[in-house]
């Protein structure tokens, strides 16, 4: 189990890294919804699926050439048995981001991996003005003007199988910061059946979560992951951790509530 801190994964998630398991192709099968897989290929080996419906991040089984499926870890039930081992491609966190847990870091790929393919993507280019954030297929572009009013690590189950990751990050702005630069019509939106607050929208050319715009609050909420630019505010908080996921363990040092701020 490892944390992946590469520009891919944080735009792909919506988070600020993704966990994934590696796990054997023999012991992965697929109990349901084999035809609503999209895949996304990010690169000449690289492949990212994710489902239709809701955007959420599925295991990625490779071609032949790898005996490995790598399995998000957010969308898992249960204790796995296992814990992170390490922090790969430490040289593409953003660096609002700190690490705090202790754990090696690797700049790319760990020795272990020595095999892997290293993908360089283009910085994107300063920009004057707002915070700007994409998807990672750049159908999707967006800029949001000012700073968020607040922004939470969420760690409900919901977030963390809607990100395949150990927790959303999302930042909450008003809806007129913000003003789609292209692909608004690219947008996927998902509402959870029955749930109060719960949805997602997401690139539906490559799965990659982006702001979703709460037309009954105002708000929109914006998938750090996404973003270009530091927002302009730190976390001010870790949201429903009652409902962390038992692989994780929270090292930062910034306040926590069990469900949602008094």
């Amino acid at each position: 189990m490892v944390h992946c801190h590469c520009s891919m994964c944080r735009k792909h998630h919506g988070a600020m890294f993704a966990t994934f398991l590696a796990v054997p192709r023999e012991g992965v099968r697929w109990l349901a919804g084999e035809g609503e897989i999209v895949t996304y290929r990010s690169s000449e080996r690289g492949l990212r699926p994710f489902c239709r419906i809701c955007g959420s991040a599925l295991p990625v089984v490779l071609p032949d050439w790898s005996s490995i499926v790598f399995v998000p870890a957010g969308g898992i039930e249960g204790d796995p048995g296992i814990r992170p081992s390490l922090h790969m491609f430490t040289a593409s966190r953003a660096d609002w981001y700190p690490i705090s847990d202790g754990l090696p870091q690797h700049v790319g790929f760990p020795p272990e991996f020595s095999a892997g393919q290293t993908v360089e993507r283009p910085a994107p280019a300063a920009q004057s003005g707002g915070v700007q954030g994409h998807c990672l297929c750049n159908a999707i572009a967006w800029e949001l003007t000012g700073l968020p009013e607040r922004m939470h690590n969420c760690h409900c189950s919901r977030c963390r199988r809607a990100r395949g990751a150990a927790h959303a990050t999302n930042a909450f702005f008003r809806r007129e910061q913000l003003t789609w630069l292209r692909g608004e019509q690219d947008v996927t939106s998902f509402k959870l059946p029955g749930a109060k607050r719960f949805g997602q929208d997401f690139c539906r050319h490559c799965g990659s979560s982006v702001p979703r715009v709460v037309a009954s609050t105002g708000y929109v909420v914006v998938p750090c992951g996404g973003l270009d630019d530091a927002p302009g505010i730190p976390v001010t908080s870790h949201i429903f951790v009652a409902d962390k996921a038992p692989w994780f363990d929270i090292t930062d040092g910034i306040r926590q509530w069990e469900q949602l701020p008094a």
